[in-house]
């Protein structure tokens, strides 16, 4: 039924498959798995499929009077697997996006399946609560991974893994600058995000360390950090290099760009297309970078106001073109006067 839908097999033989809205790996090997999915989430060891699904509006519309669990085991149904033994990962992102990295050392092999959206649910640990899911409504911007690692570990050391994989996500988020759309702070994750990490209990390769000193550790973390890079770039356009500009660096402390410009004693037209140019020349992104630093370093206590205050405007004196300027004096009076 799904040969011809085969798009990826470990050197384990567990295949990989996209069929229809679902990416789904069928484990050829037994497993032990650890995960945040709703259905056979938590530690299991008698998995045979996991699975990392699209939600369509037609999909979504039915969440808001059913549950997701229900959901799931139907989904489990429609592609003929036993839902007692299978676990799954939902998302607004499209499977086409997903980004499937490899990476290998010796006799480890460890291959990170990512599917990501971070422009409308990137949120910080810690930030206000709020919920993301109301009533089976799910805003986009879910970061999933299917991890499979083919080497055996036992149930802690998939903790430790778990842990590693999540810290890396963050890495990966701060790599891009993406911003928290809930506050001023960086992003660690999107409010959604689910991880499935699956271990070879029929290898002989027993491995007693996931930790970020082991070389397991880092090669999860290195799976992990470039497959949500390339998932990130297809999925929403976003890489370093669309990250390099004044204007978006900046959207990370968000102001009323109306007030600036009602405040602006020159034509506002010739402006904005001459700041369109300003904002991508590497001195005023460089400066600009620099004082939202500077602000960052006050809010958490690390330098005081008039120290970050005179540091960012001298910091001025060094921006290519007036308008960037104009612009950066705008958020330092707003954050720093």
């Amino acid at each position: 039924m799904y040969n011809d839908r085969l798009i990826f097999k470990t050197s384990t033989s567990d295949e990989v498959y996209y069929f229809k809205d679902s990416i789904f790996i069928k484990f050829n090997n037994r497993h032990n798995t650890i995960s945040n999915s709703v259905l056979n989430g938590g530690i299991k060891n008698n998995l045979e499929f996991v699975f990392n699904h699209h939600l369509s509006q037609e999909n979504i519309n039915y969440l808001e009077n059913h549950d997701l669990f229900d959901y799931l085991i139907r989904l489990c149904d429609d592609l003929n697997f036993n839902p007692k033994m299978s676990s799954g990962l939902v998302t607004l992102a499209k499977m086409r996006n997903v980004s499937i990295v490899t990476k290998k050392y010796k006799k480890l092999e460890v291959v990170a399946i990512t599917t990501a959206g971070v422009r409308v649910n990137a949120v910080c640990a810690g930030d206000d609560a709020g919920f993301y899911e109301e009533n089976g409504e799910f805003k986009p911007g879910t970061i999933n991974t299917i991890l499979l690692i083919n080497s055996k570990l036992n149930d802690n050391v998939l903790a430790e893994a778990f842990m590693v994989a999540s810290e890396a996500k963050t890495v990966a988020l701060n790599n891009l600058k993406i911003p928290s759309q809930y506050s001023n702070n960086f992003a660690t994750g999107t409010g959604t995000d689910g991880l499935i990490i699956a271990s070879n209990l029929d290898s002989n390769n027993v491995i007693t360390n996931a930790g970020k000193h082991s070389k397991l550790g880092e090669i999860i973390a290195k799976s992990i950090i470039e497959s949500i890079h390339v998932a990130i770039k297809k999925q929403v356009w976003i890489t370093p290099n669309s990250q390099s500009n004044v204007l978006v660096l900046l959207n990370r402390y968000k102001l009323d760009i109306n007030e600036f410009y009602d405040g602006l004693n020159q034509n506002k037209h010739k402006f904005i297309s001459q700041l369109k140019i300003d904002s991508k020349i590497q001195e005023n992104i460089a400066i600009t970078s620099s004082i939202l630093n500077l602000i960052d370093d006050f809010k958490k206590g690390i330098i005081n106001k008039n120290t970050a205050f005179d540091l960012s405007f001298n910091l001025l004196e060094g921006c290519v073109g007036n308008t960037v300027n104009y612009l950066l004096l705008f958020w330092i009076e707003k954050f720093l006067g």
